[in-house]
């Protein structure tokens, strides 16, 4: 008879430190709420909710509700007070435990480890300009929200062989069905922007006439390999994080 086999002990103190510590360490790289969430597959409120208990975030409304309860006011009497809903009251106050289910320990353990990676793949990227390093990122980003200049969120996965091994092929996930992308192509985008490094990438069509370049453009540019205008960077929804010296 097969034994089950045993969950992973998860530390939920150790684990929610570790979660306030990245969330903050991407918040404050980008100064964005929705860019966080995006980086840690959340919502924006449940970020604003994590950097509250940090101490990394307030604003207005959240300093009154977090007075008026440092005075000992109920939660019904902060909604009173200041005419927002329970909800509301809630998102704006500090976790006062950690998370104890072990679904929800798994993955926010996971959503740590894959920032760090992310994080990682982006450094190790900036430090060697080279196509295993470029690999890397590539399979680090999977399932990572991206935007066209257009504004299309996509998102794409790494076809995988029968051996299990990745094929150098991307099945781009966007809301008009997937495409797939050559590998041959990422990489020509990606030699045309080694050449154009220290100069802003006007848009994707500069990196060459290219199948997929409109999706490859945002890639390269969140890890850090081309410099794009402010306005095309607003539409992508990225404020590119500086990745942290190890």
């Amino acid at each position: 008879m097969a034994r089950p086999k045993k969950r992973p002990h998860y530390d939920p103190d150790k684990i929610m430190k570790n979660l306030l510590d990245a969330v903050s360490e991407s918040y404050e790289e980008t100064g964005e709420l929705k860019q966080t969430a995006a980086e840690f597959d959340m919502s924006p409120l449940k970020i604003r909710k994590l950097l509250i208990t940090s101490g990394t975030y307030s604003n207005e409304i959240s300093k009154v509700v977090n007075d008026l309860r440092a005075a000992g006011k109920s939660i019904v009497e902060i909604q009173e007070l200041t005419g927002l809903k329970k909800s509301s009251v809630n998102g704006y106050l500090p976790y006062t435990k950690s998370v104890y289910k072990s679904e929800d320990l798994s993955m926010n353990a996971e959503r740590i480890n894959t920032y760090r990676s992310r994080q990682q793949a982006v450094r190790n990227l900036m430090e060697g300009m080279n196509e295993h390093a470029l690999w890397e990122a590539v399979v680090a980003f999977q399932k990572y929200t991206f935007h066209t200049v257009t504004g299309l969120p996509f998102t794409y996965e790494l076809k995988k062989g029968r051996n299990g091994d990745y094929n150098r092929e991307l099945i781009i996930d966007r809301r008009r069905g997937s495409k797939t992308i050559v590998w041959s192509s990422v990489m020509r985008a990606f030699e045309k922007a080694v050449e154009l490094r220290g100069e802003v990438v006007l848009r994707p069509k500069a990196l060459g006439d290219i199948r997929g370049v409109s999706y490859i453009y945002p890639m390269l540019y969140r890890f850090g390999v081309i410099e794009v205008p402010e306005e095309a960077a607003e539409k992508m929804g990225i404020k590119r994080p500086l990745p942290n010296k190890a």
